[in-house]
């Protein structure tokens, strides 16, 4: 049978807190390769961990349609997530380097993103180092609709949709995937550890 909409952004507390604590991890590792302060670097790994919080709120209504498949404008609602999370943390008064890195973590470095069509240096880098992490977490992650990626297939998807990102921090990224200390160590304990304790 032919999955629907629903299943696409299907919720799960325990996926969205794995994902994102992959994301914090590797957000902080490539703030640190690209050179940000030690203190941009910590809060970038709070950011990858709250960046999709927005979707906590949304779960009130859309992940709660049970099989029936999205509508455009429910759609288009999915992607208010970031401006939900900005909300969110404004609220919670977390800096301005953190709330802007996860309000603009969709946009792509060509402009073709969301929710501001933002492109290149318009950007905020904690948005365009999120922008990076986040794709790759979700691409070596299991979905309802697809078997996860391995690390070397993400990398590749990543580059033919090369216009997405900053090319000077995605070069900086392949440096950091490729660190088996990151990878097989930080990466594999985090994502055991956060499975075993939402069981």
């Amino acid at each position: 049978m032919k999955k629907t909409g629903y299943n696409i952004i299907q919720f799960s507390l325990s996926k969205e807190l794995q994902h994102g604590m992959m994301v914090s991890i590797l957000a902080g590792e490539l703030a640190r390769k690209a050179g940000l302060s030690e203190e941009q670097c910590h809060e970038l790994s709070i950011a990858g961990l709250l960046h999709d919080i927005g979707k906590l709120e949304m779960a009130k209504y859309v992940y709660q349609k049970g099989q029936k498949p999205l509508t455009i404008e429910e759609i288009k609602y999915v992607r208010l997530h970031p401006t939900l999370g900005y909300a969110i943390t404004s609220q919670n008064h977390y800096s301005d380097f953190i709330i802007k890195s996860i309000l603009y973590h969709h946009e792509n470095y060509d402009g073709s993103g969301f929710p501001s069509n933002l492109k290149e240096d318009e950007i905020p880098i904690g948005a365009r180092i999120l922008r990076i992490c986040d794709v790759f977490a979700a691409l070596i992650s299991d979905r309802p609709y697809r078997r996860a990626f391995s690390w070397e297939k993400a990398v590749a998807i990543m580059i033919e949709e090369i216009k997405n990102f900053d090319l000077k921090l995605f070069l900086c990224f392949l440096e950091i995937i490729h660190d088996e200390i990151i990878c097989e160590r930080d990466c594999a304990i985090i994502w055991r550890s956060v499975s075993v304790s939402l069981v």
